[in-house]
C-alpha cells in the first residue's frame, strides 16, 4: 500500500497541509471523503474541514457524491477538479520542440511538436511563444487558468538567473537567459527545469510510482542524463544540474571524447554514437548524412527498423550499446541503492526492444546487491513526451505538492 505523506497540526502550515490535502485527493483517482482525509493525512478534523472548505471555494476541488462505508451517516466525497488549473510543458530538444498542455491531474489536453529552428536562441524562443499561443487558443481554453510554463532544457543550467549554458547540440546557447525571456514573450510564469529532471517529474506524476518510491530515471535524448528519486521527492541537486553522466567511463577502449579521456558515456551511449558504431560495423552506410539532430534521429531510426526486421549486424550494434549503457547503470545504482530502474525520453521507444531484452540480466550480473534483492528495470508509462509532461509537472507539483521548497528557477508573472 502506498504511503501518503502526513501533514502537521502546528500553527503557519496551512500552505503545506493544503499541498498535502490536494496531493491526496489526486492520487486517490475516486476522491476521498474527509474522514478518509483525515486518516490519510494524519491532520485534526477541524483542519481538513477547514482547508476543504477552502479548497472548493476557490474552485479546486469538489463534492462528488455520497457514499456508505461501513456504520454511520453517508460520506460526501471530494474530488479535484481537473481543469481548475492548466499547465503548459515545453521540451526544449535540438532537433525537436514539444508543447503540451495538462489538466490538474497531469493529463494532456493538447500537444504540438515542431522542428527546432537551426537559428539564433532569441528566435528559438519566439517560436515556443507562438506555439505556445497557437496551442493555448487551439484548445480554447481560459488563459487564467493557465498555473505556469514549465520548460526542459539540456543542462548544464544556471538555476539563479535561468539561464541555459552551452547544451549539446544547440549551438550559439551561450548563457541564454531561456527563462525570463519566454516569461517577457508570453507574460506567464516560467520554471526552468532539466530536461532529465523534468522526467522524473512525469514519471513521479503519472506513473504508477508510490510516494515513498525511490527509483533511477535514465534519459535517452540526444544525449544521455540521469534523474534521482529519493522518497518519492525528485533530487535537484545543489546547482540544479544533478545527472550530468556525459562523462563516466564505460568502455576504456571506446572513441576518444572531447574531454581528452576515451569511452566516455557521451561518446559511447548517445544515439550519435550508436549510429557511428553502426557505420564503422557496416551495419549503415558511411556518409550519407551529417551529424546533426535531425540527420542522428533519422539513422538511428533506420538501424532499430534493421534490427526489429531481425538484422544480426543491427542486434548486434544495440546488444552492444545496451551493454555499454548497463556499466553506467550498475554505477549509479550500486552507489545509489534505489529501488528500481526507469528509462525513458525521446529515443526510447525505438531502443525499448533490445535494452529491455538486454539490460536487466546485464544489470543482475553487475548488482552489488543481487543476493538481497532483484532490480527491476522498465520503461518510462509516460511515452516520448516525457521531457515536456514533466515540464509541466513541474508547474502543477508546485501547485498540489508538499514540498518543502518552492520553485527556484522561477520567472515572469505572478
Amino acid at each position: 500500500m502506498s504511503v501518503l505523506r502526513r501533514g502537521t497540526n502546528l500553527p503557519r502550515m496551512g500552505d503545506f497541509n493544503q499541498s498535502v490535502i490536494l496531493e491526496a485527493i489526486r492520487r486517490s483517482g475516486e476522491g476521498l471523503s474527509r474522514i478518509e482525509l483525515v486518516d490519510a493525512t494524519g491532520l485534526s478534523a477541524q483542519t481538513v474541514t477547514n482547508i476543504t472548505r477552502r479548497l472548493l471555494g476557490d474552485g479546486l476541488i469538489e463534492e462528488a457524491g455520497r457514499t456508505i462505508k461501513g456504520p454511520g451517516k453517508p460520506r460526501t466525497t471530494l474530488r479535484l477538479i481537473p481543469r481548475s488549473r492548466l499547465s503548459i510543458g515545453v521540451h526544449l530538444d535540438p532537433a525537436v520542440t514539444t508543447v503540451v498542455l495538462l489538466d490538474l491531474s497531469g493529463a494532456v489536453i493538447a500537444r504540438s511538436v515542431r522542428r527546432t529552428p537551426a537559428t539564433d536562441p532569441m528566435h528559438v524562443i519566439h517560436s515556443m511563444a507562438d506555439a505556445i499561443e497557437a496551442l493555448l487558443s487551439r484548445a480554447g481554453v481560459d488563459r487564467q487558468t493557465i498555473a505556469g510554463v514549465g520548460v526542459a532544457a539540456p543542462g548544464p543550467l544556471d538555476a539563479d538567473r535561468g539561464t541555459v549554458i552551452d547544451p549539446p547540440k544547440l549551438h550559439e546557447w551561450h548563457r541564454v537567459p531561456l527563462r525570463d525571456a519566454l516569461a517577457d514573450a508570453t507574460g506567464l510564469r516560467v520554471a526552468l527545469e532539466k530536461d532529465t529532471t523534468a522526467a522524473a517529474f512525469a514519471e513521479v506524476w503519472t506513473g504508477d510510482v508510490p510516494p515513498d518510491a525511490s527509483l533511477l530515471f535514465v534519459y535517452l535524448g540526444t544525449g544521455v542524463g540521469a534523474a534521482l528519486v529519493l522518497d518519492g521527492e525528485v533530487i535537484r541537486g545543489r546547482s540544479r544540474n544533478v545527472g550530468e553522466v556525459g562523462h563516466i567511463i564505460v568502455d576504456t577502449d571506446g572513441p576518444q571524447c572531447g574531454c581528452g579521456r576515451r569511452g566516455c558515456v557521451e561518446v559511447v551511449c548517445t544515439p550519435q554514437a550508436i549510429v557511428e558504431q553502426a557505420e564503422r560495423a557496416g551495419v549503415l552506410e558511411l556518409g550519407r548524412s551529417g551529424d546533426d539532430a535531425e540527420s542522428v534521429d533519422g539513422r538511428l531510426t533506420a538501424l532499430c527498423r534493421l534490427a526489429e526486421s531481425g538484422d544480426s549486424g543491427a542486434l548486434a550494434v544495440l546488444a552492444r550499446a545496451a551493454e555499454h549503457l548497463s556499466v553506467l547503470i550498475s554505477a549509479l545504482t550500486n552507489m545509489l541503492d534505489v529501488d528500481r530502474v526507469v528509462l525513458g525520453g525521446p529515443f526510447w521507444g525505438r531502443l525499448a526492444p533490445v535494452y529491455l531484452r538486454e539490460l536487466p540480466d546485464l544489470l543482475d550480473r553487475q548488482s552489488a546487491t543481487r543476493e538481497v534483492r532483484a532490480l527491476p528495470v522498465a520503461g518510462s508509462v509516460v511515452g516520448d513526451d516525457v521531457g515536456a509532461i514533466g515540464a509541466g509537472c513541474v508547474i502543477l507539483a508546485d501547485v498540489l505538492s508538499p514540498r518543502a521548497s518552492s520553485l527556484l528557477l522561477e520567472g515572469g508573472a505572478s
